[in-house]
């Protein structure tokens, strides 16, 4: 089942619709409720590998849904430190829980200046309000 539309106020948010929970030097990303609910239901995540690297404002991955194939931008740059292997079997997570159980990738931050020109829930709710 979907969630609800919700932007948490512990997260900082991208405008292409990712969302960053950063914690010192790392942070855990994904996509936000509207991606989710604009994509439809997700069945495929595919995600960069540990190590690799993510530049913030470019693609680190996709996801698959019934309607298309789009591409997750990442908020901010650093080096993958984990996957949410947990997607591969149940990538339903992503619509279904997007700021818990949905969560895509964990990265240590290289650089944590970056985290200041992403957006605040009430900033990227009202971005989204206007489309």
């Amino acid at each position: 089942m979907a969630s609800s539309e919700s932007y948490p106020d512990d997260l900082q948010y991208h405008p292409e619709h990712d969302w960053a929970r950063i914690d010192g030097d790392e942070a855990v990303l994904g996509v936000t409720w509207f991606a989710g609910d604009a994509l439809g239901e997700l069945v495929h995540f595919e995600p960069p590998a540990e190590g690799d690297t993510v530049t913030k404002d470019a693609s680190y991955g996709e996801v698959e849904s019934v309607k298309a194939v789009s591409d997750v931008i990442a908020p901010l740059s650093g080096e993958v430190t984990a996957v949410n292997e947990g997607l591969g079997d149940a990538p339903e997570r992503i619509n279904e829980d997007p700021y818990g159980e949905g969560w895509l990738i964990k990265v240590r931050l290289s650089s944590p200046e970056e985290a200041e020109t992403l957006l605040g829930a009430g900033e990227y709710s009202k971005l989204v309000e206007n489309l």
